[in-house]
């Protein structure tokens, strides 16, 4: 559960919503995309992206629109055409096939979902009924947690910390409906109106399922107020990106004390969880304040707190009314987007969700290819190759330290495409007629499959994200990268062009993933992945020195008026860009040696820098701005690009541009 929080990705793709109208021909690299209006040593951003931008307005069922949507645009066109196909209801149809098109089309019944209302949901609303007591209520969370439904906290496994072959219970802060804690209690004026379109989203779900209008109003505030406790007892999302912070190992009785007026043990039983003793917790003072809100709080409210988010957790597959009013809030609200996304895209998102492995197998015999599989593992060898001729030249670094920093380089393994063996869903039940059925039966199959987990070897071979997606990871307890099919396709990755282009995107990803190793967070892992001091107190120091400067560097940037990026949460990420473009950079170097010879006009090492530029390009809206710095660890695209090469004297001799420049900056930060 915890590697979602330190699963470092090369983007904030669950960020980028799916296009409605993609332009194909500007898929690819090209130097028609670049401003020549714009001077790269002022703003490379607009000068490597300025044309595209223009061309490429945001669709209105966008929050933004960049390089990353036009090719999640391809692969949602590719499973769509998967899952149509899928979904005919022939009779040769095997499971994999069957499973996957019958959830898509049950999905895609609109008129049936409307039709029948709130009637799959009544059997759960009677459940929450019936609650007589409140130490019923455990039970009743452990059943709403088995069928997806996110309430109160969270539990599950994952890699213990500080032994990373042990496989361990895990227990997480939860309970939330708006984005993050902050939402609930920052006191500026943004905020505080956010806060009061929340409230009136909840209040008008409860009428559209049935409350009238005063006794809806009522409810909602008790979910705000019952919402903005777990939120003051919350970690920020700063303090949870740093390991020790909610590494909290305990015993199971251990649990109890925390939160005694909470059912630990029926709560276990009736999630099903195998026999444990040890659990890791990541925030004990959360799991205090719920048990102050359940000395506190009425068993009345507490209904009410569940039944809301049983209604907002079902709500894509809720009739077109409660689709709308979800939209209102979490879609034009948070993101500014003004239209809601076309049903289909919405049901194949869903599929990849939640039959990831079964809809990936089919994706990935169609699109990927064995030539570009093989050219990306040479290009991920010639990535480590630089990343280790960096390790050995830093000034900064003691002989000590750089020992063992290449003896971690070395231990990291890489997974390309799709995996080695695929997931099996076959005691999933899909009904062709049931939209809301299938998605509790595959939650229930993935919240008891992590449970499994538990007290098993680590898997080494699962993937954390499905061949599909158009993003990339490293994990630090795995010690791995990965990168699955979706995003080895231009414009970062194009077996038909020029090394300086492939290594300024798809091999500026892959720097990035291999710096994640030895990010704020990742050098706290050694190479087996366990949570370890390898570090001398001087290299330490010297760390944290240089990585306050990309702090501060990237802390002045501002987004929308009044809103600056958070230097702390977006550390790892900016440290992760600047040093993968920098060791991208070498190894194209190594691989074409002193090659000068210009395509369209350009040297490789500009077409390597239009090339990082260009998969960067995006038109993002305000709101979705204001939404990405508040909660995600990715800087915007922009601060991206220009954030890094400011910091890049290659950069700065590539294009002759003056120390003093915006993009040449006197004091460079540089920790890789």
């Amino acid at each position: 559960m915890f590697r979602t929080v330190f699963l470092s990705t090369v983007c904030a793709c669950a960020m980028f919503a799916q296009p409605a109208t993609p332009n194909a021909s500007m898929v690819r690299f090209d130097v028609k995309a670049i401003d020549k209006a714009a001077d790269p040593c002022k703003d490379f951003y607009q000068y490597a992206c300025g044309n595209w931008l223009k061309g490429n307005p945001i669709p209105a069922d966008q929050a933004r629109w960049g390089r990353f949507n036009e090719l999640d645009e391809r692969n949602k066109l590719a499973l769509r055409a998967v899952l149509e196909e899928a979904a005919k209801p022939e009779a040769g149809r095997d499971r994999v096939t069957r499973q996957i098109g019958d959830y898509y089309a049950a999905c895609m019944d609109e008129k049936a979902i409307d039709t029948r209302g709130l009637a799959p949901l009544m059997a759960e609303f009677d459940r929450i009924r019936q609650l007589s007591d409140k130490s019923q209520l455990a039970a009743e969370i452990a059943h709403l947690h088995r069928i997806g439904v996110a309430t109160l906290f969270g539990f599950g496994s994952g890699q213990d910390f500080k032994d990373s072959t042990a496989v361990v219970a895990q227990l997480d802060q939860g309970g939330i409906g708006m984005p993050d804690r902050d939402y609930y209690l920052k006191d500026d004026p943004k905020s505080v109106e956010l806060r009061q379109n929340y409230v009136a989203h909840v209040q008008r779900m409860f009428e559209l399922a049935g409350r009238n209008p005063d006794i809806a109003k009522a409810y909602a505030a008790t979910v705000m107020r019952m919402e903005t406790a777990l939120a003051k007892g919350s970690l920020d999302n700063v303090s949870r990106r740093d390991p020790e912070k909610i590494y909290h190992p305990m015993k199971r009785a251990d649990v109890a004390a925390l939160a005694p007026a909470f059912q630990w043990e029926p709560y276990f039983a009736s999630t099903r969880a195998p026999d444990f003793q040890a659990i890791v917790v990541s925030s004990p003072e959360f799991f205090k304040a719920i048990d102050r809100q359940l000395r506190d709080t009425p068993l009345e409210d507490w209904k009410i707190y569940l039944d809301w988010h049983l209604l907002h957790s079902e709500a894509p597959l809720l009739p077109s009314a409660f689709l709308k009013e979800n939209f209102e809030f979490y879609g034009r609200t948070l993101t500014g987007a003004s239209e809601m996304r076309p049903r289909w895209k919405r049901c194949v998102g869903f599929t990849d969700n939640q039959l990831g492995e079964a809809l990936g197998k089919r994706y990935a015999e169609k699109t990927f290819g064995a030539a570009g599989k093989e050219r990306t593992v040479k290009m991920v060898h010639a990535l480590e190759k630089a990343l280790g001729e960096d390790i050995e030249k830093l000034p900064w670094m003691t002989a000590a330290t750089k020992k063992e920093a290449l003896v971690k380089l070395q231990a990291i393994t890489n997974k390309i495409g799709y995996p080695d063996n695929w997931r099996d869903y076959s005691s999933v039940e899909i009904k062709r007629d049931d939209a809301m059925g299938n998605g509790f039966r595959a939650d229930q199959f993935e919240f008891q499959r992590q449970l499994n987990k538990i007290g098993k070897p680590v898997d080494r071979l699962e993937w954390f994200m499905t061949p599909p997606t158009v993003n990339a990871y490293y994990d630090p307890q795995l010690n791995n990268i990965n990168f699955p099919a979706g995003i080895l396709q231009p414009p970062f990755f194009d077996n038909a062009i020029d090394d300086a282009v492939n290594f300024g995107g798809i091999g500026m990803v892959i720097g990035h993933e291999l710096t994640h190793g030895f990010d704020d967070q990742g050098r706290q892992f050694d190479p087996k992945g366990n949570l370890k001091d390898w570090w001398t107190p001087a290299d330490a120091k010297e760390f944290q020195q240089r990585a306050a400067c990309v702090d501060d560097e990237y802390a002045s940037f501002t987004v929308a008026p009044g809103v600056h990026i958070n230097g702390k949460l977006t550390l790892g990420e900016n440290t992760a860009d600047n040093g993968g473009a920098r060791v991208a950079l070498m190894a194209l170097m190594n691989t074409i040696g002193k090659a000068v010879k210009k395509i369209d006009g350009f040297t490789p090492e500009q077409r390597f820098f239009l090339s990082f530029g260009q998969v960067w390009c995006s038109n993002d809206r305000e709101e979705s701005l204001r939404l990405q710095v508040a909660t995600d660890p990715h800087s915007p695209p922009k601060f991206r690009v220009n954030g890094v090469v400011q910091n890049m004297p290659e950069f700065q001799k590539a294009f002759s541009c003056k120390v003093g420049q915006p993009m040449a900056k006197a004091n460079a930060c540089r920790v890789w």
